[in-house]
């Protein structure tokens, strides 16, 4: 994505309200939040069977391209309970997590790094998206 940009952020059903219960839930009231809510206020909520497969939905693995050195790397967005600390799953509620959530194939991402710089990725594919995959109701 890009910031002169903003693309109708898709999301399904089952994430939109799964999202929305770790929003709630007490335990997660120190985290800032209002990036990935602000997401939440602008996105078109579609049915999982109706979820167009270009797009990351949450437990989607996508595969990246780093802009600057065309590196790749794949990642996959995940509920906190499935962030185990590895560089290639990201929570929801990381602030790049609430980012990746509705890119789509060709959209790109800015990344800071612990580095003190940038990165710019682009999404290449989505190797694996639940709603194509027809999980549903993961």
């Amino acid at each position: 994505m890009t910031a002169s940009t903003t693309p109708t952020l898709l999301l399904s059903r089952l994430d939109c309200d799964r999202i929305e219960a770790l929003l709630e839930d007490p335990r997660n009231a120190d985290i800032d939040t209002s990036k990935l809510e602000a997401e939440l206020a602008r996105a078109q909520v579609l049915e999982p069977g109706q979820m167009p497969g270009d797009v990351i939905t949450m437990n989607s693995t996508a595969r990246f391209r780093d802009e600057a050195s065309g590196d790749e790397r794949e990642m996959t967005l995940v509920y906190p309970t499935g962030a185990d600390g590895s560089n290639d799953k990201v929570s929801i509620l990381a602030p790049v997590g609430s980012a990746l959530l509705g890119l789509r194939v060709g959209d790109t991402i800015e990344w800071p790094v612990p580095s003190g710089r940038t990165i710019r990725l682009r999404v290449l594919s989505i190797r694996y998206q639940p709603e194509a995959a027809g999980d549903l109701h993961r």
